[in-house]
Formats: structure tokens, sequence, C-alpha cells
């Protein structure tokens, strides 16, 4: 699979939305690949006494997550999305859904509708509403043979709502802002008391827009990537999706 999402808020506006202590600055990023770093934010260590603030850290981490019982990554699949219906028994996935959930900011993200045995049409796909957003995400720390540590992530992924399916079978979990803590809380949240947050999103909030396929070159890394373009027919709701066998599927 080859996925792409897109963060291109201002740094305000993703600490605002976050809560999270402190982030460094970061430009616009308009074609975010696997094996890139990517934003996370988790739980903090802990609280002050009394107060009401989220305790929240911000963390750069590789986009692809490699399970810190792995001894080389290169004999397991690129792990970029997790099915949020399996996660919590996936050997891959189960310690980071008990212990270390995350929230992923974006401003959206490019899908492919397969178009017969050869061509695929991208999208970019946004929140009505405008962003950003923040998709459920798992961490993981692997320690290389050597001692360096190195963090990676996943993005949950559900099936598709009516909005969507008619390009793809699957979509990212978003998460509401409404339920970040409880998410994030993975002190007293287990994942059988969250799992009711790994659902499509609602119908109408997200609108999906036909680009151009510029957007298939990771070199290609510019705003020009989101304007419609005029080729691509408006996928049918309900139309029967694609599965994700080739490598132009995201989620």
């Amino acid at each position: 699979m080859c996925g792409r999402f897109a963060l291109a808020a201002t740094p305000d506006a993703v600490k605002s939305m976050l809560a999270v202590m402190e982030l460094d600055p970061f430009p616009p990023r308009y074609n975010i690949a696997p094996t890139q770093p990517i934003l996370m934010a988790l739980a903090g260590p802990s609280r002050a006494p009394g107060s009401n603030l989220p305790d929240r850290r911000a963390m750069l981490v590789r986009w692809g997550l490699i399970p810190s019982w792995a001894k080389n990554p290169a004999d397991l699949p690129l792990l970029f999305n997790a099915r949020s219906e399996t996660a919590a028994e996936k050997a891959s996935f189960k310690a980071a859904m008990r212990h270390r959930r995350a929230l992923v900011p974006a401003s959206g993200f490019y899908e492919w509708r397969r178009v017969g045995t050869k061509r695929a049409e991208p999208y970019w796909v946004r929140p009505r509403h405008g962003g950003p957003i923040a998709f459920a995400g798992l961490m993981e720390s692997w320690s290389e043979p050597g001692g360096t540590e190195l963090d990676t992530g996943a993005i949950l992924t559900t099936e598709a709502n009516e909005d969507l399916r008619g390009i793809h079978h699957r979509m990212p979990v978003v998460i509401d802002p409404q339920d970040f803590a409880r998410w994030l809380d993975c002190l007293n949240q287990e994942p059988r008391d969250v799992a009711d947050l790994l659902r499509p999103a609602e119908p109408g909030f997200f609108e999906a827009v036909p680009v151009s396929d510029k957007v298939n070159k990771v070199a290609n890394v510019g705003p020009e990537l989101q304007e419609r373009a005029e080729g691509p027919a408006a996928a049918v709701p309900g139309e029967k999706p694609q599965k994700d066998d080739d490598q132009l599927t995201l989620f």
C-alpha cells in the first residue's frame, strides 16, 4: 500500500487543537508518505495536582510502526495502517493499543479510486468545516541492535462512510475533540473502553476533491497538489469499492 496525507495547518492551530504543552515550529506539508516523520500527540506522564489542563506531549515518529519485539524490521511489512477492528488483538499493535494511543493531526488525506485495471483517480479528502483534525494513532518504540531507540507509529482505519465508499472501502478513524482525553487515557481506559470511538466519520464530515496525479510522486510537495482537477468524475456514494491490492490505495 502507499499512503498520503497532509498537514498544512499552522503550528499554533495544531497546538491549540491538541492542547499539547510544547510544539516546535514546522512548515506545511502537502504530501506526507510512509517512512517519513509525522507528528503525534500522546498523554503526558502526569498532571500537576489540582490542574484541569491536559498534560499532553507532542513528538515526531516514523510513519510505519515497528513492534518492540521485532528483530529485523526488514522481515515485516510496512505497518503504517492498523485495522481498528482487530488492533487490540494483533501482536503487532496490541501493546500500543493498550499503552500508547495517540492523535495524529492532519488537514486531510489522499485516496485513489480505481478505474478499470490500469488507471486510478486521486482525490484530496478534506473536512468540510476546515481543519485541522486528528486521526487515531498508535505509537511504538523499537530498539535497534546498537541500542538506538526509534519511535514509530501507525494510523488506525475503519470502514469508509457512505460519502467515501465509492472511492475506497477504508478510511482513517477521526477522533472528535471532545473524545481526545478518553482516547489518550491509557491508564484508565482499556481498548474495550474506547472501542466506540473507532467508527467512521459522520456523513457529510468529509468532501472528496478530484486532484491531479502529481500526488503519486513523493517528490511533489507543493500546495498545488490539492487543487481541483477537471479529469476525474466524482465518486458515487455506495458504488462498490476496490480492494487495496495495489500501490495506489491508502486507508
